[in-house]
């Protein structure tokens, strides 16, 4: 998909039902496979080998979650982003299509 939230979850799994209303995560599973899941279809919102500054990353992770601080965060943990210290991200992981 690659920088755009838009439609990224209008269509979720049937296992991410629960935790997806309107494209938009109302909160973030549990079960860490099914939060894995979840971090996978959000993060084909980044293009594979470009990078983002902090500030597009947050504006379009706040287009499916409103903490999009801790979003980032399991991004970064789970190995589907990762960052610089100066603060560019860049996709790590993740299914690619």
């Amino acid at each position: 998909m690659g920088t755009s939230a838009s439609g990224l979850l209008a269509d979720p799994p049937e296992q991410l039902r629960a935790f997806v209303r309107d494209g938009r995560i109302t909160t973030l599973p549990a079960k860490r496979i099914r939060r894995r899941l979840l971090l996978d279809q959000v993060a084909q919102a980044f293009e594979p080998g470009r990078t983002y500054p902090e500030a597009e990353v947050d504006q379009i992770l706040k287009a499916v979650f409103d903490d999009h601080c801790a979003l980032r965060r399991h991004l970064i943990d789970e190995g589907f982003m990762s960052r610089t210290a100066d603060g560019r991200y860049w996709r790590a992981g993740g299914t690619v299509s």
